[in-house]
């Protein structure tokens, strides 16, 4: 067990994907899924994770739009969760990735919805492969933890 962290959700930065998001923990659609991608190089330091197929190229069966122009959008720093995404808009659905280090280049270009509040030394951690044994809701909050092995 690698161990648990608490997420926050910003749904002032990002309505669609904080409630894209917990469609799926509701549906427990992460449960049993890896963490496929990690990237610790000059210029992109995150870990990413959400795709059924486990290689980077599924998702949930839709895609939501965008959400990078919000004006309340918050920067890509250390911990912030974001939606993952082709290279065409609109494109995200189930994947996510945490930053690992402050990733300003991809602030107005990747939708972020929330971050690490509690745990980031786990998420530090995480190696690719890792599979999220479960992402469960704090009751009736913006809350939610999620476990990892």
């Amino acid at each position: 067990d690698t161990g648990t962290f608490v997420l926050e959700f910003y749904p002032d930065a990002a309505p669609v994907a904080v409630d894209n998001f917990i469609k799926l923990i509701n549906q427990k659609f992460y449960d049993g899924l890896t963490f496929h991608r990690k990237v610790d190089a000059p210029g992109l330091n995150i870990i990413q994770g959400g795709c059924p197929e486990g290689d980077g190229t599924g998702g949930p069966g839709w895609t939501i739009v965008d959400e990078h122009t919000n004006p309340n959008q918050r920067p890509h720093v250390r911990g912030t969760l974001a939606m993952a995404r082709t290279s065409a808009p609109d494109s995200s659905g189930s994947q996510f990735y945490i930053c690992l280090k402050p990733q300003p280049h991809l602030d107005g270009d990747y939708t972020t919805f929330g971050g690490v509040i509690q745990g980031m030394d786990v998420v530090d951690q995480l190696s690719m492969g890792d599979v999220m044994t479960k992402i469960r809701l704090e009751a009736k909050s913006k809350y939610v933890k999620a476990t990892a092995e």
